[in-house]
């Protein structure tokens, strides 16, 4: 039995860095990269070895580059910061990869039954741009452009909370969801006044967080850089140190 659990540790202290090298890769992804692997060995004749696996999922994230991962990650981190330390969720990983960067977070959903819950989803989803701006200086575009970006998705949940979650100051037992966002909020000027204040009280309650730890977000976006992923334990133990852990 002994010897047994310890094999378990070996490998799985083995399989760890590979597990995180394939944070956010498909099945097929791994699949495809495995095969690959194995018929590199098998040409070279020799057996497939952890090394190769390692070198496959480290190959086939995009190549480095300095400004851009530096950008990136600050964005990241301050999402991560900001999951952790409001507590309405965990985050598994952070990584910057091929399609730019993701937190892999399992939200707590019980942290977010209540209108206090929904703005700090709201303030973590604001988490990126507000870090851009803390340490950068400057806002990016990533943050926006697309139905699915960071802006989008603020702008739903502020919207939802505003017609359909009954958080409303105005009317809020009228139920009045809007299936077209954007025309919903082009026509009622009232209506896009008050998603804006509750984006823009969001938005403070995230940075009143990254501003305390703006060391933190340099230290662990440095070391994102360097590893290309990490976990999201790291982000824990900085807050930790600060006083500011859950």
């Amino acid at each position: 039995m002994t010897a047994t659990r310890n094999d378990t540790g070996v490998h799985g202290q083995l399989l760890r860095p590979l597990a995180l090298l394939a944070a956010g890769s498909t099945g097929a992804d791994i699949e495809r990269l495995v095969r690959e692997a194995r018929a590199k060995a098998r040409r070279e004749r020799r057996t497939l070895t952890w090394s190769d696996l390692e070198h496959g999922l480290a190959s086939s994230a995009r190549p480095p580059h300095a400004v851009l991962d530096w950008q990136i990650a600050i964005h990241e981190i301050g999402h991560a910061i900001v999951y952790s330390a409001l507590g309405i969720g965990t985050v598994a990983t952070i990584r910057i990869g091929g399609r730019g960067g993701e937190v892999a977070i399992s939200l707590d959903v019980a942290e977010l039954q209540d209108e206090d819950g929904v703005m700090k989803l709201i303030a973590a989803t604001l988490g990126g741009r507000v870090a851009e701006k803390l340490v950068l200086g400057k806002v990016l575009v990533g943050a926006g452009g697309s139905a699915e970006s960071d802006l989008a998705q603020a702008t739903r949940l502020a919207l939802d909370a505003e017609t359909s979650l009954g958080l409303a100051a105005e009317m809020p037992l009228i139920y009045r969801p809007l299936n077209n966002v954007s025309d919903g909020l082009s026509y009622n000027p009232n209506l896009a006044r008050r998603v804006n204040h509750r984006l823009e009280a969001a938005e403070a309650i995230g940075r009143e967080v990254l501003e305390r730890h703006a060391d933190i977000i340099r230290s662990l976006a440095e070391r994102l850089c360097a590893c290309r992923v990490i976990e999201g334990t790291e982000i824990l133990e900085a807050l930790a140190r600060t006083g500011s852990g859950r």
